[in-house]
């Protein structure tokens, strides 16, 4: 059977001329998007000022980042430290917020389901410790933990749109979100088109994160902007403020498959894009930092600049989350340690 068409054949008065005000630069003079494509990115933030497709390097509202400032900023809040009864509950917290991760190629049905066992209950001689908030795994995998976790309260995640690279045809990336979504997959996480964002083509990434989006349905989207592949600071804020403009709900760092993934001012930039887009249009949209963070130590860093940048609001799993794998065996050694207060061995839980 052949595929389906993006956008099904309609009547001309269902679908909507999209015309962006610059003229001779744009990659295509006009868009065409079906009325419900509209209807499902309707609540998405208006882009800032001054920020129009196609984008431009001098549209003041984009700006540019002061590398030396963003980099210093995050050196001095990564100085801050908290104790005692605080420090637990950042701990707990790290953990509501962890989306427990496999994307390996030899991933199986055995070791999906031990991963969610430990999504539920991370520390099993431990009951108060929280569950995390998802578990992301390849599309095929997605009805293996939706079994686990039923009734658990823990989401499914799964990847998308050509992952890692989000180097297919459009039409091949739409059904690849369509076919997680209907295996189960409560959230989608996908990939942007690099190789489109560094050559210039805005429109064209745009368009295909408005689409996934319209794919999703009631599932929330987080889009990836893989900023080792980015270069700059400023390519960071820009992706992150066309992510956000398309209707994503989350803005996630990387894929975890690149050296040089989450860093901290990578996270700062990121959140203050966000925390521009809040105060213009009121839309909260969610931080997701993946690849990278492995010490309990460096998740508060994590968390406490979300607290200084955007406010306590976003400190839940519905507006942060921090892609992991190692991490929680990390933050569960330095729970028990303040709990008990004796050092506690790695060998005490699951790698899995």
């Amino acid at each position: 059977m052949p595929r389906q068409r993006l956008v099904p054949r309609v009547r001309e008065q269902q679908l909507v001329q999209v015309r962006p005000r610059f003229g001779p630069d744009l990659v295509h003079g006009a868009t065409f998007y079906h009325r419900s494509t509209l209807q499902s990115v309707a609540k998405a933030p208006v882009l800032p000022r001054g920020f129009e497709l196609p984008l431009k390097q001098r549209l003041p509202r984009i700006g540019s980042i002061d590398q030396v400032a963003v980099e210093q900023r995050a050196a001095e809040l990564a100085k801050r430290s908290i104790k005692k009864e605080s420090k637990v509950w950042a701990l707990e917290l790290a953990i509501r917020c962890c989306d427990l991760t496999t994307l390996e190629g030899q991933d199986t049905p055995g070791k999906v389901a031990a991963l969610c066992s430990k999504a539920i209950r991370p520390d099993p001689g431990d009951p108060n410790v929280p569950s995390v908030a998802a578990v992301c795994v390849y599309p095929n995998l997605v009805p293996v933990a939706k079994e686990r976790l039923a009734g658990s309260g823990v989401k499914v995640a799964s990847v998308a749109t050509y992952f890692p690279s989000g180097q297919a045809p459009l039409d091949v990336k739409v059904r690849d979100v369509e076919d997680a979504v209907a295996l189960g997959a409560d959230e989608i996480d996908m990939v942007i088109d690099r190789g489109a964002f560094l050559s210039g083509r805005d429109a064209k990434v745009f368009d295909e994160i408005v689409q996934v989006k319209h794919a999703c349905g009631d599932a929330h989207l987080k889009v990836i902007l893989e900023v080792a592949e980015l270069g700059t600071y400023d390519n960071v804020r820009r992706a992150s403020l066309l992510a956000m403009a398309a209707g994503g709900d989350f803005i996630k760092t990387s894929t975890g498959k690149l050296p040089g993934a989450a860093t901290l001012p990578v996270q700062l930039v990121m959140l203050e894009a966000i925390r521009d887009v809040y105060e213009e249009t009121g839309r909260k949209v969610g931080m997701k930092p993946a690849g990278g963070i492995r010490t309990s130590k460096n998740a508060i860093q994590y968390l406490v600049q979300v607290h200084e940048t955007l406010g306590p609001d976003w400190l839940t799993p519905d507006l942060y989350r921090i892609g992991a794998s190692s991490l929680v065996n990390d933050i569960l050694m330095q729970l028990r340690t303040q709990k008990l207060g004796a050092y506690q061995s790695k060998d005490y839980f699951t790698n899995d």
